[in-house]
Order: structure tokens, then sequence, then C-alpha cells
């Protein structure tokens, strides 16, 4: 690798300070890095996520459309995604440079909303501009959740094509094994090694006794439907790409989700393995 690019959370080093030394460091061994580009230069070989496992989600959607592998830098409280420790940060710079690292891939969510024919006429008529077709992309989850007031969402679950279940709920997240870490484990839902290849899709607050969290095939394609509310009710509920990108959906609206074909290349240089890691945050 011979040109970095940082991209840094300005809460977490806003004054930089840590992103400087970086780059000192770096040029100071003949390499070149770049930092506050509006466009990643394309002969970037790493980008370097200084922050924690939110700033590298946001870079990870960001770069869906290159090559270049992310290596994070934790400034937070102890994450999953973030590789380096700021502690022990110069001594994961020498180990980078020496070539001494892997780069796994991982996958990534795919997520599309179809609208309502008649409710987007109607929504155009009232000058809502959000209501438009839409598509992104998680490398964590992609998460249904109410909207406004407290009430629980209606929706239907395809799987395939093929109609699953009905639920009623608080909503529902679709994650990745890379987000099974997330908000899908604080739901509930299994936790699993994130280089492997699954959908996982997890109720949230299920107003039932026996739902349970799905374990899907990498190849399925996933469709949730919202269905009219209490007393045929047009629902307002919202859909989270990776907890940033945020869409509004309505009754007859659907999300078609599946595996994305791209991928994320995270650096893994650490030799602490996934589950002691799993291990020292289940701990604490």
């Amino acid at each position: 690798m011979e040109h970095f690019y940082i991209i840094a959370n300005n809460h977490k080093d806003s004054n930089f300070e840590k992103t400087n030394y970086i780059k000192k460091y770096l040029e100071a061994h003949n390499k070149k890095c770049s930092i506050g580009m509006e466009i990643i230069p394309e002969d970037a070989d790493c980008v370097l996520v200084l922050g924690g496992d939110g700033t590298l989600l946001q870079a990870a959607r960001d770069m869906i459309d290159r090559d270049t592998p992310l290596l994070g830098i934790n400034l937070g409280t102890l994450g999953y995604l973030a590789e380096i420790e700021e502690s022990g940060l110069e001594a994961a710079l020498e180990q980078l440079l020496k070539g001494e690292y892997e780069i796994e891939q991982r996958m990534m969510l795919s997520g599309k909303v179809i609208r309502n024919e008649f409710h987007e006429n109607l929504h155009r008529e009232k000058g809502i501009l959000d209501y438009d077709k839409q598509e992104s992309y998680a490398l964590n989850d992609i998460v249904i959740t109410r909207s406004g007031t407290l009430q629980i969402i209606k929706f239907h679950l395809y799987v395939n094509g093929q109609f699953l279940n009905r639920y009623n709920a608080d909503g529902v997240i679709v994650s990745t094994p890379t987000g099974s870490t997330g908000y899908n484990m604080s739901a509930g839902g299994p936790i699993v090694e994130p280089k492997a290849e699954l959908l996982l899709v997890t109720p949230i607050c299920p107003h039932t006794l026996n739902t349970r969290s799905i374990v899907l095939a990498p190849g399925d394609k996933i469709e949730i439907e919202i269905v009219s509310g209490r007393e045929d009710s047009i629902q307002q509920v919202e859909v989270n790409f990776d907890g940033s990108h945020k869409l509004t959906l309505y009754t007859g609206d659907r999300v078609e989700i599946k595996r994305a074909v791209k991928t994320t290349g995270i650096v893994k240089m650490s030799k602490v393995s996934f589950l002691e890691v799993l291990h020292k945050k289940m701990s604490d």
C-alpha cells in the first residue's frame, strides 16, 4: 500500500490531532496520505477510518462503488468493526506498512423501496417530496421501525416471493453477519461469525409468544410489505440503512432486500479473535 486516505469523525478527533499524527507518520515513511478531499483519489490503496463503528459503516456505504479496503481506528468505546485501538496506533501503523494484515470481504445488503402506486400519487398531490423509488446499501442492517407516535407495526414477510408470516411488532431487522452484533443482538437475534454468508431476520418486540429470528441463505430475496393498521388506517413507518440513511414508508409500500453484489473489504491486523472481542464486550 502506497497511498492512504483518512476519513475522521470530527467529534471524536475534533482538533485533528490523530489525523495529523497518522499523516505525518505515513509521509515520514515515504507513503502518500490524503485528507479532506471531496472525492477520494482513484489510486488510494486503503482508507483509514477514525472514529467508531458508526463512522466505518458510513464509510462503507460511501465506498460502495470502490474496491478500496477500510481500516477502522477506534476513538470511542469498544466496537466490533474498528480494528485498531487508540493506544496501539503506532504499533498498528508499523505493522500495516510491513504488510502484516489480511483483508476480509464482508457481504452487504441492497434494499429497494417499491412504492404503492395509489398512495404514491396521493402523497405527491400532498407535496410529500421524499416519496420516490429509492435504493441504498448497508453493511450492518436494514431496519424498519415505527415513526412518530407509539404504535404496533403490521407487516407481511415474503421470502423468494412466498408469503412466510404476518407480524405485529415494533419493527423488523434484516442483518448481515457483520451486523449480527448490532441492533440484531440487542433485539435478541443470534450472534454470527462476521465472515459467514447468510441473512438474519429478527422482529423487534413482536407481540406474540412464538416469533423467533429467521436465518436465511445468502441468495434469498426478502420482501417486507407494510399493510393497513388498525381499522384499515394508513401506517407510516421508517426504513433505516445502517442507521444513517432514512426513508418514510406508508401502507402498500414494500422493501425488497437481498445480498448486494458489492462487498466491503475490512483490513484485519489484530491477533485478537472475534470470539475474544465478543467475550470482552459481553463481560463489560
